[in-house]
């Protein structure tokens, strides 16, 4: 049970001097480029700012506020509108709720999902070509 391709033939084990030469040239020349990439790797994780990390936390902590910041003002505007006109608990329901949905706005506005209000009006007039 055996290969025909598998060593007990004989003649993989004799190998002739150039090609051991031009396969440690190759193994050379591969280890050379390796090096090579890894510095040009090095350099280049050296140059990337550090605070990468700062800044997405920086944007979770402003996402965040400005989602908060929406509910909070929705209903306290609408426990104002309730105390005053006595329309007790229907100003602060739609209030809050108008103001979960400024606060989704306010998020995707700063996540860049939507585009500020003055940008969508200017590319309206331009393409309206006044």
């Amino acid at each position: 049970m055996s290969d025909s391709g598998s060593q007990g033939s004989g003649d993989g084990k004799k190998r002739s001097a150039g090609d051991e030469a031009a396969l440690s040239e190759r193994l050379r020349s591969l280890g050379s480029r390796l090096d090579k990439v890894a510095e040009e790797q090095k350099r280049e994780a050296a140059a990337a700012p550090a605070s990468g990390g700062m800044q997405g936390m920086g944007l979770a902590f402003r996402v965040a506020a400005e989602f908060a910041s929406g509910v909070l003002v929705g209903a306290g505007l609408g426990w104002i509108v309730d105390h005053f006109l006595g329309t007790s608990p229907w100003g602060l329901i739609v209030l809050l709720l108008l103001g979960f949905c400024a606060g989704v706005l306010n998020v995707l506005r700063a996540v860049g999902r939507i585009s500020q209000p003055e940008e969508r009006l200017r590319g309206r007039s331009k393409g309206d070509g006044t």
